[in-house]
C-alpha cells in the first residue's frame, strides 16, 4: 500500500533478500531507468536497487504522478531521480543515456481494461516503442520488458512453458491487455533484429505483495483490503480457476536474474512451483487474518472484469536454469504481506 517504506523492518528484510547474490559491480557507473515506478513491481524494484546502490549507479523512476512518487521515494535523496512522464508519449524532452531500461509500466488492473481498453493498448505498445526508439539513440545496453503470463491465453498444456500458445478472443475488448503485451514482445524482438538491441522478456505470473496502490482492484488486493479491515473476504466466483502466484520478492529476484543472466531475445516465466486456485488464495488470506471467506454471485461489472482464462499455470524451469531460486510459497508470501501491511500501513 501507499505508506509502505524501506524503513519498515519487515519490508526491508524482503527487499534485502531480493537483492542478495547478484553481481552489482557490473552496474558500476550505469544509469538505470525503471518505468511504472509506482506500480507493484516498479516500486519494489526501485527499493531493491536503492538498497544496494551506495553510489554505485544512478536509478531513475518514471511515472505520471510526481507528487505521489516524491512521497513514496522521499527517503532517496541521492542517486535517485524521478521523471514525470506518460510513456505513451515520446520522450522528446529527455536527454539521459540509460544503460538499462526495465520497462514495468502498464495498466494491469481489470477496471482499466473496462474503462479504457484503447488506452491500455496504446500504453503498452506505444510505450514500448517510445522507450526502445529512445534507447537506440541513447546508449542502451539492455532492455528488460516486463510482459505478462496472460500472453499464453487459454492453452491445452497442463503447465505453460515459454513456447506454449493458446486461444485469445481477438474480438473481445478484454483482450486489449494480453494482445498488446504480445505485440510489445514482438516489437522488442523486431528492434533487436533491426537495430541490434539487447532485449530480454520477463513473463510474471499473478504477482502479489504489499506494494499495491489504493486503486488496484485485482483479486488479491481486494482480499487483502478486506482482511486488513477485519472484514469477510468476498469471493465473486466459484474460485476454481487455477493460477500461478508469485510473491513480489521472488518476482523481483526473477527480474534481476533475467537482467544479469538472461539470453537476448528470450522470454522467461516468473512463477512459483505450485498451482493455486483463487478460492485457495482467498481462504489462505482469510485463515491467516482470522476472518471468513464468503462466496457471492458476481454482478455484471464483476463478470466483465474476470479473466476468461480458466487455467494458467506457468513453468519456472527456464528461469531456474539461470540460477533463480524462489523462496516463498503461497502461505509464506501471504504471511509476509500481512505482517508488512499491518506494521507499516498508516491509513488502515
Amino acid at each position: 500500500m501507499d505508506q509502505i517504506t524501506i524503513k519498515n523492518p519487515f519490508y526491508k528484510k524482503d527487499v534485502e533478500w531480493s537483492a542478495s547474490n547478484f553481481p552489482w559491480e557490473k552496474l558500476k557507473g550505469c544509469h538505470i531507468l525503471v518505468t511504472g515506478a509506482r506500480g507493484l513491481i516498479g516500486s519494489f524494484l526501485i527499493d531493491v536497487l536503492m538498497s544496494v546502490n551506495k553510489g554505485l549507479f544512478t536509478v531513475y523512476g518514471m511515472g505520471r504522478n510526481k507528487q505521489d512518487a516524491e512521497e513514496r521515494f522521499k527517503d532517496y535523496n541521492k542517486y535517485f531521480h524521478f521523471i514525470q512522464h506518460d510513456i505513451s508519449q515520446p520522450l522528446n524532452n529527455l536527454n539521459i543515456n540509460f544503460d538499462y531500461i526495465i520497462h514495468a509500466a502498464s495498466n494491469a488492473t481489470p477496471n482499466t481494461f473496462i474503462t479504457n481498453p484503447i488506452g491500455t493498448i496504446k500504453g503498452n505498445v506505444w510505450g514500448c516503442d517510445n522507450l526502445l526508439s529512445y534507447g537506440i539513440t541513447h546508449g542502451l545496453k539492455r532492455f528488460v520488458y516486463i510482459s505478462s503470463g496472460e500472453v499464453y491465453g487459454e492453452c491445452n498444456d497442463a503447465i505453460y512453458t515459454e513456447i506454449s500458445h493458446g486461444y485469445i478472443n481477438n474480438t473481445s475488448w478484454r483482450s486489449c491487455y494480453p494482445n498488446s503485451k504480445i505485440l510489445s514482445e514482438t516489437l522488442c524482438a523486431s528492434y533487436a533484429q533491426q537495430y541490434n538491441i539487447d532485449v530480454v522478456i520477463a513473463r510474471p505470473s499473478h504477482i502479489y505483495g504489499p506494494c499495491y496502490t489504493n486503486n488496484d482492484n485485482r483479486a488479491f488486493a481486494q482480499f487483502l483490503n478486506n482482511a486488513l479491515q477485519n472484514q469477510d473476504i468476498i469471493l465473486k466466483s466459484n474460485g476454481l480457476t487455477q493460477r500461478s502466484y508469485c510473491y513480489i520478492a521472488d518476482c523481483i529476484s526473477g527480474i534481476l536474474t533475467i537482467l544479469f543472466y538472461g539470453k537476448s531475445t528470450n522470454a522467461y516465466n516468473i512463477a512459483s512451483k505450485e498451482a493455486t486456485s483463487i478460492k485457495e488464495l482467498a481462504e489462505t488470506i482469510a485463515r491467516l487474518s482470522s476472518v471468513q471467506c464468503k462466496i457471492i454471485s458476481p454482478n455484471h461489472i464483476d463478470q466483465q472484469q474476470q479473466s476468461p482464462i480458466s487455467h494458467a499455470v506457468l513453468s519456472p524451469t527456464k528461469l531456474e536454469e539461470l540460477g533463480w531460486n524462489p523462496q516463498f510459497n503461497i502461505e509464506k508470501g501471504i504471511q509476509h504481506t500481512l505482517i508488512i501491511l499491518k506494521n507499516g500501513c498508516l491509513n488502515l
